[in-house]
């Protein structure tokens, strides 16, 4: 059995723009992204804390050391320069790939500058 896993997220990221007119996908840091582990097209969900909005988009990189969060297209409506988000990728895993996965957290500070990466409890403390 496959079990859809949080694979990694970036924690209360402050969102840099919003561009309605755009294809479409959230625009993200590419050095946050290698530290999040996230390819460019990968789907992430996008949860806002200032208004509760969810959306599930794909990520295209942006350049690195800039600090992007940009959501575009119609993802665009559900968010507002400097609203405060989390972005979160997932994994499908086996038991087995479970037993030492670690999902990555990276914290951000309100320039989406890395300021700590920790990695989460190994399922193996847990019964799968």
């Amino acid at each position: 059995m496959y079990r859809l896993m949080c694979k990694s997220k970036i924690h209360v990221a402050t969102v840099t723009g919003a561009n309605l007119n755009y294809v479409g996908s959230i625009t993200i840091d590419s050095s946050l992204m290698e530290a999040a582990d996230i390819l460019p097209y990968e789907k992430v969900q996008v949860v806002n804390n200032n208004n509760g909005s969810r959306l599930e988009t794909y990520v295209i990189a942006g350049p690195a050391g800039e600090g992007d969060v940009c959501l575009n297209g119609a993802a665009a409506r559900l968010v507002q320069p400097g609203d405060q988000v989390i972005i979160i990728s997932y994994a499908g895993m086996t038991g087995e790939e479970l037993k030492n996965f670690k999902p990555r957290v990276i914290f951000v500070d309100h320039l989406n500058r890395i300021k700590d990466i920790k990695e989460e409890t190994a399922f193996t403390e847990f019964s799968l």
